[in-house]
């Protein structure tokens, strides 16, 4: 075993030898972000204040402006009501780098990046069975915040049009926390000031090139420009540019406030909320890639010298049923992906799913009368019900069609 943990470590050691200086370099900051002595980078742990420190070190030595935006984690918000972490404090750390432009200096252009994770299991970890084990969240979302810090080494020395204001998050997992707050409280008055904002969350494991650009529709502009951008023969990716600004991070924050946002992501997998997210499985020479593409775009529009044009949406019923976080069933869902519904890899113990008899295995087609081809269509079945709701769940199994009956539970019961 010791030697074989031993040739292990070698051949990664060789493979980093191998790779371009910004792979590197973003690989360096993984290693130190997901490190176990990081504490999974959960809000009130000593790990994630190592975190801020390096962040703003970065931000600092990249020629960035870089300070602590600190704030205290409201007791009423929905996902942290069951945790101990009502009215911990916490911080975003932002890096500015000044615009030139007497005319758009007073514009801004975010760049961000949630660092919290999940610390030690719990609540939003999709390994129930490891609860007290470190949870590293190497691409969710040290890929990001790496990708953040590259992109400020990227611009260092450069003066651009509008203010360029980079953004490290806390409390992303207990609900966009940190986003919420500094929209609230931007640096730049009005918010309206802020001419787009774009997001890295999971883009660590680029595979068969394809990047999501979600929140493309955001801007009628949004599309064309990253198609030209897309053009570089050396940084051609399969591109999906759509949808809208509505995504489960820290991009909708900025969205509500009627702000044009891009969220770039390279897709679930299934070490998604597990204890198995390790630095060891990121696509470094990917994750570089990626930042070097946010910051040709981040950069253009930077010194793009017409507006936007914002282009609206109506939030999901998710987000207006008045239902929270909505009801809660257990299932612990296989982030790879099934199609035609959504597989579950098994149900947490004494849950409404496992009182119902799901199993892993199973493929959920519909909740009550939603139908459910994907994670967002659950979610959204989810929320439209309450705690205590009967609901018919449509489940294949094998070559079977079942319908199963659950009594949805209370989050954090």
């Amino acid at each position: 075993m010791i030697a074989t943990l031993v040739t292990c470590t070698a051949t990664l050691l060789l493979a980093q030898d191998t790779l371009s200086p910004a792979a590197r370099r973003v690989l360096a900051d993984v290693r130190y972000l997901a490190d176990d002595a990081r504490q999974g980078r959960g809000v009130g742990t000593k790990g994630i204040e190592q975190a801020a420190r390096y962040i703003q070190q970065g931000f600092a030595r990249a020629g960035l402006r870089a300070s602590l935006q600190p704030f205290t984690i409201a007791p009423d918000a929905p996902a942290v009501m069951h945790t101990p972490l009502g009215g911990a404090a916490t911080a975003n750390v932002i890096g500015v780098l000044p615009g030139t432009s007497p005319a758009l200096r007073g514009q801004v252009v975010v760049l961000g990046a949630h660092y919290d994770h999940l610390g030690y299991g719990g609540f939003g970890a999709l390994d129930p069975d490891s609860t007290g084990k470190v949870h590293d969240g190497a691409d969710d979302n040290a890929s990001g915040v790496a990708g953040l810090l590259e992109i400020a080494r990227i611009l260092r020395g450069r003066h651009p049009a509008r203010t360029m204001v980079f953004i490290a998050f806390s409390g992303e997992e207990l609900g966009d926390l940190g986003s919420a707050f500094f929209v609230k409280h931007p640096l730049v008055e009005p918010v309206d000031s802020i001419y787009a904002m774009l997001n890295m969350d999971m883009v660590g494991r680029l595979r068969n090139e394809h990047l999501l650009a979600l929140g493309a529709a955001t801007a009628k502009e949004f599309p064309a420009l990253l198609d030209s951008l897309n053009q570089t023969e050396a940084r051609r990716f399969d591109l999906n540019a759509s949808g809208d600004g509505w995504q489960a991070t820290d991009v909708a924050s900025f969205f509500a406030a009627k702000r044009p946002v891009i969220q770039f992501f390279t897709g679930l997998h299934e070490d998604y909320h597990r204890s198995t997210d390790r630095w060891d499985k990121i696509n470094a020479v990917g994750l570089a890639r990626v930042a070097m593409f946010v910051a040709d775009v981040a950069w253009t529009l930077a010194n793009r010298a017409a507006p936007l044009t914002f282009v609206d949406a109506a939030p999901p019923q998710a987000m207006t049923g008045g239902s929270g976080y909505g009801a809660y069933l257990g299932t612990i869902p296989d982030m790879t992906g099934s199609p035609g519904g959504v597989r579950i890899t098994g149900v947490r113990a004494g849950s409404p799913a496992e009182q119902a008899g799901l199993k892993g295995g199973d493929i959920i087609t519909a909740v009550g009368a939603k139908t459910v081809a994907n994670l967002y269509d659950m979610t959204d079945a989810l929320r439209s019900h309450q705690p205590g709701d009967t609901v018919v769940i449509a489940v294949t199994r094998a070559d079977q069609t079942l319908r199963v009956t659950a009594v949805l539970g209370k989050r954090g019961s």
